[in-house]
């Protein structure tokens, strides 16, 4: 009955993508129930099992959810083994562990896909999970270039099935009802965002070559990349800051949700100008080979503007935390960021405070807890007919694209002009990186 079972999650994955417009569907749950059984049992594969694994073991367990975890899938063979031993007592059950992305997604049993992987396995991983068939959960960033931004909200129009960005604050009850204030004019007219982020990152050691790790499989890590030799610490969490072929620095790496919260809360979608000024300010001579230090700001036609300001190895909290996104207003303004949020009157008086009910990872390494549960759950609720998502891969891209926006005024060093219709980039140099080298091969199509 495998088969019939993937019929019906399918038939209300077409009817989700359907009646999605922005992230809103025209449908109600109780029309979505008479399109599928509410308590079927999706199954779900994992790619990935570094950093944000440990933000999937609640969702992954919970009898709520009624999934069945099939597969883990990692092409390091210690991460797979340590996943299992950690799931297993957790599932009641171990996952078939498996080393290429391939053979999973060739799986006809597996629904839901979930993206883990390093930055540049995104959206070229989701594609491939979406010609086959399956619902994805990408984690952010979800694309590495421009090209493949537009690639993955195209895929997910041609194979209609659910796809979730894993910007988990959008799930979040306080963000949620913060953003709902300023929509319905809580601090008048909005007309600023200022997305922020500090770190203590230390000293990244200088790539030397090396032999490959015992258990990696060298070649699948590269995936669509350029291939090169293997050089030591690439394959963890490093690769982050050596070069642009796996990384976006830290503007993909946490740019993407505080940038998210601040276009969320301005209603924005593309710019029509990218300024930015980057340096790499710290241990000038270690392996870190792009900025650790950026303001980056993004105009709109609406006369408001987005400001990224980041700074990831001096941890003085400039806004008097770590990472958030303030959005001033015409009649005040408001602090929002994972904990809480804080309301102002224009004044600068202190009106409201309001605490998250769940707690997510802030600053340490992989991040996760409550709100990515709720964000899973809401993916798979949405596959099931019960919901609606809370960051559809259209609304996400736009997010995604002041990320490359950023990332390629800094690599060009100007700043340039948006077409906002369509995120086309009004200067040649720029255009240059609108997409990426391949290896042979491994270009994403649909």
């Amino acid at each position: 009955m495998k088969t019939s079972r993937r019929n019906f999650i399918q038939k209300a994955a077409l009817g989700t993508s359907a009646a999605m417009v922005g992230g809103a569907s025209s449908l109600s749950a109780k029309s979505y129930k008479k399109v599928i059984g509410a308590n079927e049992r999706i199954q779900v594969a994992i790619a990935g099992l570094g950093r944000r694994l440990p933000a999937m073991y609640d969702p992954m367990s919970s009898k709520v959810n009624n999934v069945e975890l099939v597969y883990l899938c990692d092409v390091m063979e210690s991460q797979r083994l340590k996943a299992a031993k950690v799931l297993a007592p957790k599932l009641g059950y171990t996952p078939k562990l498996e080393n290429d992305i391939r053979k999973v997604l060739e799986d006809k049993g597996v629904d839901a896909f979930f993206n883990l992987t390093p930055d540049h396995w995104h959206a070229p991983g989701s594609i491939m999970a979406l010609k086959e068939g399956k619902h994805v959960y990408v984690e952010k960033p979800c694309s590495h270039n421009m090209a493949e931004n537009q690639l993955l909200v195209a895929a997910q129009k041609k194979y209609n099935r659910v796809v979730q960005m894993g910007n988990q604050q959008r799930s979040a009850a306080h963000s949620i009802e913060i953003i709902k204030e300023i929509h319905n004019g809580i601090i008048g007219t909005p007309y600023k965002a200022v997305a922020f982020f500090n770190n203590k990152r230390g000293e990244v050691p200088l790539q030397k070559a090396s032999a490959i790790p015992n258990g990696l499989d060298w070649d699948l890590f590269q995936g669509p990349a350029v291939r090169r030799d293997y050089t030591s610490e690439t394959w963890n969490y490093n690769w982050h800051w050596y070069g642009w072929n796996y990384g976006t620095a830290e503007l993909g790496n946490n740019g993407t949700h505080e940038l998210d919260v601040a276009r969320w809360a301005l209603q924005v979608n593309y710019p029509n100008h990218v300024a930015v000024d980057g340096i790499k300010a710290s241990f000038l001579n270690d392996g870190w080979e792009m900025y650790d230090t950026m303001e980056a700001t993004f105009k709109f036609d609406n006369n408001t503007a987005i400001k990224w300001d980041g700074k990831s190895r001096n941890g003085y909290a400039t806004y008097g935390g770590g990472r958030g996104t303030i959005i001033y207003g015409s009649e005040g303004s408001v602090l929002v960021n994972r904990d809480l949020y804080k309301l102002y009157d224009r004044d600068g008086n202190l009106v409201k405070t309001v605490n998250a009910m769940t707690k997510e990872g802030g600053l340490e390494l992989g991040g996760g807890g409550g709100m990515t549960s709720i964000h899973v759950e809401n993916f798979f609720n949405t596959i099931r007919g019960k919901e609606t998502l809370q960051a559809p891969i259209d609304d996400a891209s736009y997010s995604m694209a002041l990320v490359h926006f950023g990332n390629v005024a800094y690599r060009i060093d100007e700043s340039f002009e948006v077409d906002p219709k369509t995120g086309r980039m009004l200067n040649l140099k720029a255009l240059e990186l609108w997409g990426r080298e391949y290896a042979k091969g491994w270009r994403p199509t649909i």
